[in-house]
């Protein structure tokens, strides 16, 4: 009975009734698509940092994490190598030599991180070759370097033409190579261009004299749901020599970067929450000041208190989910149009390759979350109601039947 009347309480007032429902969608969907676009700027950031570089997982040497100098390579890779070989049906993997050095062109020189690679090992880790905006990726044939957009102009070089890496070597002396640009890449994330150069392992072994040593194992698994066991197998069948790491490992800061930001959306989601709850409380407030007539001729022939109580609350949960599922289905559309073609900010590439983000954010539909605001909106919207309900019952019968 209660339902009943309070369904025909919100179809005879049908310009109340849309307030509210309006209000509530715009609340709805203002915190979905800030959800939806802020996880999916998060994981495209964390994808771009293990695309780039840091791939799923490492092997390095103990200690070289921390030191990541290149006394501290591995000097006896074969038993790692041979381990992974035996793992092929679950993984891929490639081995780099790394250390910091100069690069220099007849203009200028600039400080990076030499990465040593093989090219067609590391294709299948990262997807540095698919950011070559000019040029080619690496073939492991005769002296040859990849460069950033950014080094690249502060070089003064192009392709073809020649550049100098230099880097110590173990015994303390100066190697060097000439090298000869064959590609310029760009990724997502302007800090990594301006420190990172791509060359064939066997130039940095001869440039070095550090033949057969190897600083990191960069692992990608076929599945990524594999990571962590994959961690756990490796950690388990390698000595206490070497050291496992996955990408959560390797990038604490940027872990730590994820928990504020969800910290800093868990505000603006309050905020955004409080907003909506005082709006249901203003809102219900002036639609029982306008019913104080009605709310009394209910108290005069006999109706209860809390019934009164009852049919306000069950009329601001029915507005609550008719408001939800509009607003649902409302972002829910806008994220079939923007999963495919993005949300472009083109206008703002420079900062968002400051974070590490493309200049395309495409949302992420988080189930969990999306069943959170189903329960809690409506909720919240009861809960606002509860205010006006506890006026409307205080309400003296006399006196709200001769209010207009």
């Amino acid at each position: 009975m209660i339902s009943k009347i309070a369904w025909r309480n919100i179809l005879r007032n049908k310009r109340r009734s849309l307030i509210l429902i309006t209000s509530i969608v715009i609340g709805v969907v203002a915190a979905v698509l800030t959800d939806m676009f802020s996880t999916g700027m998060m994981e495209q950031m964390l994808t771009n940092q293990i695309s780039a570089d840091a791939g799923y997982i490492q092997i390095h040497k103990k200690g070289y994490q921390a030191d990541p100098i290149l006394e501290n390579s591995m000097t006896d890779p074969q038993t790692v190598d041979n381990l992974l070989i035996a793992e092929k049906d679950s993984l891929d993997f490639s081995k780099r030599l790394r250390t910091f050095g100069l690069v220099s062109s007849a203009y200028n020189s600039s400080g990076v991180s030499i990465v040593g690679i093989i090219p067609d090992q590391e294709k299948k880790i990262t997807t540095i070759w698919k950011h070559v905006a000019t040029g080619t990726y690496l073939t492991s044939q005769e002296n040859q370097v990849l460069i950033s957009s950014a080094i690249a102009e502060k070089l003064h070089a192009g392709l073809g033409d020649k550049v100098v890496i230099m880097a110590s070597r173990l015994d303390g002396s100066i190697g060097s190579e000439a090298c000869r640009v064959v590609g310029i890449y760009e990724t997502f994330d302007s800090g990594f261009d301006q420190t990172h150069i791509y060359i064939p392992l066997q130039i940095v072994e001869q440039m070095l004299s550090a033949q057969n040593k190897v600083s990191e194992f960069v692992i990608a698994p076929k599945n990524q749901k594999d990571v962590s066991g994959i961690v756990a197998r490796l950690r388990l069948e390698l000595d206490h020599s070497y050291e496992v790491m996955s990408y959560e490992d390797m990038l604490p800061l940027f872990v730590a970067q994820i928990k504020i930001y969800d910290s800093t959306m868990f505000i603006l989601y309050l905020i955004i929450g409080i907003a909506l709850l005082f709006g249901i409380i203003n809102t219900m407030l002036m639609a029982v000041m306008e019913r104080t007539h009605e709310f009394g001729v209910d108290m005069a022939v006999g109706m209860p208190n809390r019934k009164i109580f009852r049919m306000i609350l069950v009329e601001a949960f029915f507005i609550g989910v008719i408001g939800t599922a509009i607003g649902m289905g409302i972002s829910y559309v806008s994220y079939l149009e923007f999963a495919s073609t993005g949300w472009n900010l083109a206008a703002f590439s420079e900062s968002l390759k400051s974070f590490g983000a493309g200049t395309t954010i495409y949302p992420v539909f988080v189930m969990s979350s999306i069943l959170l605001k189903v329960l809690i909106i409506p909720l919240a919207t009861v809960a606002g109601a509860v205010y006006p309900a506890v006026r409307a019952v205080r309400l003296h019968p006399v006196e709200a039947i001769r209010a207009t």
